[in-house]
């Protein structure tokens, strides 16, 4: 996948320099609004990734500053990077290693209560198929094949950069909390510009 931008990809410590004085780029977390709510970086906004992709040319008349995306790990940042610098965006960069390496080098983060983030969820319920139809299939031949479906779709999640399964498990009720929607993001954009 090529990225779009000639700025390196930030590391959490780039990223709170920036932020250190209260000025500094706008933050965008692109994870679901249930991610964001469990953990965020203070003074990020929730731009669900699947928001960002289908209103882009919109959110790019109110983003005329330096952006930096966030997700869990930098995967989805990074296919945020690509959407929106393909709408014209200039100004763009990722923190590399996201929220998780936000908090392991001693970020702060805001905190709600507790959930399981996408990833956690994938390998859950990817590893419970595999689990299920892998015993079930020694009394049903040819149930395992369904174990071998799910291996091969992680393999392209992979190879991908995306994930089929992370994309449907994002839009479970438990995942979408409060809902993020294309006017509620520019308000809150606007509220601060």
């Amino acid at each position: 996948m090529t990225t779009h931008t000639d700025k390196p990809r930030l590391d959490p410590a780039a990223l709170r320099d920036l932020t250190r004085d209260g000025e500094g780029p706008r933050l965008l977390d692109v994870r679901t609004p249930g991610e964001f709510r469990t953990a965020h970086i203070p003074g990020s906004y929730n731009v669900p990734l699947d928001t960002l992709r289908e209103h882009r040319a919109e959110l790019r008349h109110h983003l005329d500053e330096d952006v930096v995306l966030i997700c869990g790990s930098g995967a989805r940042a990074a296919q945020a990077e690509q959407a929106l610098a393909e709408a014209g965006l200039p100004n763009l960069r990722v923190l590399d290693g996201g929220v998780m390496a936000w908090e392991a080098a001693g970020g702060a983060l805001t905190r709600g209560p507790e959930r399981w983030d996408l990833e956690r969820q994938v390998r859950l319920v990817a590893g419970t198929l595999v689990l299920i139809t892998g015993i079930a299939g020694l009394f049903l031949p040819g149930l395992h094949l369904i174990g071998t479906a799910v291996g091969a779709g992680l393999t392209v999640a992979a190879l991908t950069n995306t994930c089929a399964m992370g994309m449907l498990l994002a839009k479970l009720p438990y995942n979408r909390g409060p809902r993020a929607d294309i006017d509620t993001v520019v308000a809150a954009l606007r509220s601060t510009s």
